[in-house]
């Protein structure tokens, strides 16, 4: 068994203060990538394996590019995304589906309610239910059915571990962590889930945050644009007023988080900020990760500021704001 992550190697993250009472400690570990790459700080133990969850998708968009599906604009970000399945995210996602010529019943993604509070409703309204399409995780399905029509390869086993899609996702996560994957399992999706180490999750996301559109190397070439699409149309990652899209609207930032409490956040100029909430709650992970970059410098304290208050980390007392979920480094 490999070594994993453990309370004994956490530090303090987060707490959460109601009327100037700690009510909640969040730990876990983080760390944090100057632009050129070496580390600038660590808090905790990085080096213990982790489940990045969504936080590799990233890795995998890249991966469906390289097997030649034509993956642009907002089809390129929605194929890395945990979106909240509004019908502009479900637009997209009809359309990478429809180009590579399969039906939504190929995905394997299980069905669910859309994470916009707005669509839910209108939804129901209707009369609707849960849809593979709406599930968060159905861009990166359909962009992996899109893969197995270009290389020839089976879709109705597209999820297998052993499947050649598989496969190839798990090398070019090697590749960019430059680590072994030191466990397999099933994602909530149904996808498998690499685990690597925080460290190692923070080098390659660094590595795709500073690739250059001008590298005379394709996977360059293409994180590039898959950072600038994502940065230029923020919705498509995670959703309106949702954590990621607001970091990435008030500050400039690449933001991807995972399930359990993973965050990986890459400022304009490279500073990269990876964290693993240990306890599993995303409540503080954003809030986190952009204090790690304004204390890098690679945000400012007034923009800081500003996107803490647009994020959800209000404490509330009936109508009335009475703490906030905060940072403690």
């Amino acid at each position: 068994m490999p070594h994993t992550f453990s309370s004994s190697a956490a530090v303090e993250l987060a707490v959460v203060e109601r009327g100037g009472f700690i009510e909640s400690r969040h730990s876990g570990s983080a760390i944090v990538l100057s632009p050129d790459g070496t580390i600038r700080e660590t808090f905790g133990d990085t080096t213990a394996p982790i489940l990045p969850r969504s936080c590799l998708k990233p890795i995998q968009a890249l991966v469906f590019r390289a097997a030649g599906v034509e993956l642009t604009g907002a089809s390129l970000a929605l194929s890395a995304a945990s979106h909240s399945g509004t019908d502009r995210h479900v637009s997209v996602v009809r359309g990478i589906l429809g180009d590579a010529g399969v039906d939504e019943s190929a995905l394997r993604c299980p069905a669910a309610w859309p994470g916009d509070p707005a669509t839910r409703e209108e939804l129901s309204r209707r009369g609707a239910g849960p849809e593979r399409i709406r599930m968060n995780c159905s861009g990166k399905h359909a962009a992996m059915l899109a893969a197995c029509v270009a290389q020839g390869w089976d879709t109705s086993t597209y999820l297998d571990f052993d499947h050649p899609l598989q496969v190839q996702i798990r090398e070019l996560i090697e590749r960019l962590t430059g680590e072994r994957v030191q466990a397999t399992v099933v994602d909530g999706c149904g996808a498998p889930a690499f685990a690597v180490s925080l460290a190692g999750l923070a080098k390659a996301m660094h590595r795709i945050g500073t690739s250059s559109d001008r590298s005379p190397f394709a996977l360059h070439r293409s994180a590039a644009e898959l950072v600038a699409a994502v940065r230029e149309q923020p919705w498509t990652i995670d959703g309106p007023g949702r954590p990621d899209t607001v970091a990435i609207e008030t500050l400039g930032v690449f933001a991807k988080t995972g399930a359990e409490g993973v965050i990986v956040m890459i400022a304009p100029d490279g500073t990269t900020a990876a964290v693993k909430i240990l306890d599993g709650s995303a409540r503080a992970s954003e809030a986190v990760a952009i204090r790690l970059l304004e204390r890098a410098g690679a945000v400012t304290p007034e923009n800081s500021a500003a996107a803490m208050r647009a994020l959800p980390l209000q404490v509330h007392g009936a109508d009335a704001v009475v703490g906030h979920i905060r940072p403690a480094i």
